[in-house]
């Protein structure tokens, strides 16, 4: 059921609690202009408000790409304070996705290009056809890759997150799997079927417990170990007031003496 509807953005959730956030009315490489990245900034919002939800995927109205990245129309015409603004407003984008509670499926079937690439590391996990072709060119027009590129030395390490970004180069699907971009391939004809089955999987799960395991994976990137480690004695225990544990746990063991009856 659509429950969020704009011209560049839509929303609906189904039965299980699975969001899918669609990038509407952006041409045929789903590109991402001011009003765009305005559309799905709202829709974020829409769904950071939602307790209904379990798992959002984000995907595109066009299956040539994800998202090929920017509108260079638009941005050929910026002044200094009209590129800040449109890149802070990316940036509330990627963030948006990043900090919403809920696990972000990228669906990518095709290009994933510069702001668009932007926008799929943000997201939590990426399912790709064998079609897509993932980087960062924007050393290509003149501009450096920044705000959320910045996650891609931790993502594939520094030497080739140096390399995608000087040379501006595009890595094709199995490379973009091999180096970490990806975390499935699968055939164009497979690719709604594993999306499907990984956010239904995802929607099964304690809703509290992937919310914590979410925050828990960004704070990651930045303590020190020995306090990561400390503190997880704490967020155990908190999980278990929240009821999840026991609930879970239950019908785990209830369902393993049904098939040991069986």
């Amino acid at each position: 059921m659509t429950t969020f509807q704009h011209p560049h953005a839509a929303v609906a959730v189904d039965a299980q609690g699975i969001a899918t956030l669609r990038i509407i009315d952006a041409g045929k490489l789903n590109i991402l202009s001011r009003r765009v990245v305005d559309g799905l900034i709202l829709a974020l919002e829409h769904l950071a408000a939602r307790e209904d939800v379990r798992v959002v995927v984000l995907c595109a109205e066009q299956d040539k790409a994800f998202v090929a990245g920017s509108d260079i129309k638009e941005m050929a015409e910026f002044d200094q304070a009209g590129a800040i603004a449109y890149i802070d407003r990316l940036r509330q984008l990627c963030d948006g996705v990043r900090l919403l509670p809920m696990p972000v499926i990228a669906r990518i079937p095709g290009w994933c290009l510069g702001g668009g690439m932007e926008l799929a590391l943000a997201c939590d996990l990426r399912i790709a056809s064998e079609a897509a072709h993932m980087g960062m060119p924007e050393v290509k027009v003149g501009v450096p890759s920044i705000i959320h590129a910045a996650l891609l030395p931790r993502l594939v390490g520094q030497a080739r997150a140096t390399w995608m970004l000087l040379t501006g180069e595009v890595a094709d699907a199995p490379e973009a799997l091999s180096w970490g971009l990806l975390d499935r391939v699968v055939p164009p004809s497979a690719l709604d079927a594993e999306v499907a089955r990984i956010a239904g999987m995802l929607a099964g799960l304690g809703p509290r417990v992937l919310a914590q395991q979410k925050r828990l994976l960004r704070e990651w990137q930045d303590e020190p170990l020995e306090t990561s480690i400390r503190n997880g004695v704490l967020e155990f225990g908190a999980a278990f007031a929240t009821g999840e544990p026991g609930r879970y746990m239950r019908g785990f063991l209830q369902e393993k003496a049904r098939a040991k009856g069986g």
